[in-house]
């Protein structure tokens, strides 16, 4: 069964691929620290205190979370990724989105030419219903459907 979300469109960006999805805050610099260090081809998710996304291959995801947590580097890595072109395909936050998570993703934007489409405030039943691997369409408009 398939379901439509409604959120606010931080960056929009029509972007359809396979959802990855954590419950517990997204720490943006704990989970991609490995993949910078290294200069991987593919960022794998390298937070061992995220139980949901250890391990697991953050590029071209789209990643399903409540919100960032950690510290004020966020910013600066998400536009890291961005530049190595290891960035995931998209952020839905159920919650609002931080000041530090949109800067950087504006940063990513404009200083890498990565848009990594971005839409907050979908709510707790997205979180509830969204489970990993399935298909998620994002549009332009904040509109999320879940196949």
């Amino acid at each position: 069964m398939s379901r439509i979300f409604k959120g606010r469109a931080v960056l929009s960006r029509h972007v359809k691929g396979e959802a990855l999805v954590t419950h517990a805050g997204f720490n943006t610099l704990a989970s991609f620290y490995k993949s910078i260090l290294t200069g991987s081809k593919t960022a794998v998710c390298s937070d061992q205190d995220n139980k949901e996304l250890y391990g697991e291959r953050l590029t071209n995801r789209i990643i399903c979370l409540p919100k960032t947590i950690g510290s004020t580097s966020a910013g600066a890595t998400l536009d890291a990724v961005a530049h190595m072109r290891i960035a995931p395909m998209a952020m839905l936050f159920s919650q609002q989105i931080d000041s530090l998570a949109a800067a950087g993703l504006v940063l990513a934007d404009i200083w890498a030419g990565t848009r990594i489409c971005t839409i907050d405030q979908l709510g707790d039943e997205f979180l509830d219903f969204v489970q990993n691997g399935q298909c998620i369409v994002a549009k332009e408009d904040g509109t999320v459907l879940v196949e």
